[in-house]
């Protein structure tokens, strides 16, 4: 097959031609592969969400795989219509000793949230966990912190339905149950606790950044970020974009090189909080320019004030309820919530299911409306 001079000339010069052979295969089956991509496109099919104007590459990709599979915890959300109220029935207050709130529900519709209640919060323990192993004539006892805790949660949960109706109802009626939170555990996860200096050996600002903590996000970004600007309230922003400016950094109105990390390691987390990118809330070309973000930048603006008076007006005020175990392992502080706390990695908790449909009685701190209910 081969002319004799080749084949004399082989066989005198013997060689192993596997190795090249691979790497001169595996390069071209490479390119090959590059080739199918450039001129098929991306083999998985994927969709974007538009966040603002096409060609500035602001959208957000997800594999429809990924979109299509649900999240795992909305298997558990079920459904349960309220009982109309006929006006005549006896109220709760009427009946059970110490309903502070909820009184002006029915007998029907108490039961029926409490029960619900229990399935988000404590299946396993059920009602116990709130009123202790008892009979029933004395669950109006407030012996056990868990049940002085779930009274003020059941307050913030119709606050957050009824006043932050611009962050919860964004693109549609969805709301927040106490299980938006929880999913069927006792202590919600995500939430968080203040950590302070994380090295008693260095002072200032190296002692609150690089190191590795679920606050940073496991980065080296400074791990105080929720600490500062959803709890504290201090101003979230970043250093003047302009070079050589004459500031006073000792001004609170001046953010300093600090204050952008602090910035940064908060957008961070609020990305992974959501599982979007920077792209979701900012303009790429103008990420400063308050005039030019998408309308997510105000959703989410209104939820960082949402979670500030979540912290500041319901959960901190509880330290002094919790018992030592549940409060943070260096401060003895209460559990704070956060976005992640609620959104477990999605761009709506849940995926946007309107979990409030059932729930009228959690939707306002005024009388329930059961007229959607009823349609």
């Amino acid at each position: 097959m081969f002319p004799k001079w080749f084949s004399k000339w082989n066989s005198e010069h013997p060689t192993n031609i596997y190795g090249p052979g691979i790497l001169v295969g595996g390069v071209g089956g490479a390119v090959v592969v590059a080739a199918l991509l450039v001129s098929w496109g991306q083999p998985f099919a994927t969709d974007s969400l538009q966040t603002g104007p096409r060609g500035t590459g602001m959208s957000v990709p997800e594999f429809e795989a990924d979109l299509a599979t649900p999240d795992p915890a909305i298997e558990a959300v079920f459904e349960n219509q309220p009982f109309l109220p006929q006006g005549d029935e006896p109220l709760a207050r009427d009946i059970y000793e110490n309903v502070q709130v909820l009184g002006d529900l029915t007998e029907d519709n108490f039961n029926r949230l409490m029960l619900a209640m229990t399935e988000w919060v404590a299946p396993d323990e059920g009602c116990a966990y709130c009123h202790g192993d008892v009979e029933l004539e004395e669950y109006g006892s407030d012996d056990l912190y868990t049940k002085v805790v779930s009274r003020r949660m059941i307050e913030m949960t119709q606050n957050i339905n009824e006043n932050w109706d611009g962050h919860v109802n964004a693109n549609k009626e969805v709301g927040v149950t106490c299980y938006t939170c929880h999913r069927g555990e006792n202590v919600p996860s995500d939430i968080w606790f203040r950590l302070g200096p994380l090295t008693s050996a260095t002072a200032g600002w190296s002692a609150v950044q690089n190191r590795v903590t679920v606050q940073s996000q496991s980065t080296s970004l400074p791990s105080d970020a929720l600490e500062s600007y959803l709890l504290e309230y201090e101003r979230i922003g970043v250093h003047n974009l302009e070079s050589r400016v004459s500031e006073d950094v000792t001004d609170p109105d001046v953010p300093t090189w600090q204050n952008t990390e602090r910035t940064y390691s908060l957008m961070n987390y609020f990305s992974n909080s959501l599982g979007v990118n920077c792209v979701f809330c900012h303009n790429s070309r103008a990420f400063y320019d308050p005039a030019q973000v998408t309308p997510q930048w105000s959703t989410a603006s209104l939820g960082i004030a949402m979670v500030q008076e979540m912290n500041n007006d319901y959960l901190v005020p509880l330290k002094d309820v919790y018992p030592e175990h549940r409060l943070g392992p260096v401060f003895a502080d209460a559990p704070k919530a956060a976005c992640k706390t609620c959104h477990k990695g999605y761009q709506q908790p849940l995926q946007g299911l309107n979990v409030i449909a059932d729930w009228p009685e959690l939707a306002t701190t005024g009388a329930p409306d059961y007229a959607p209910a009823t349609q």
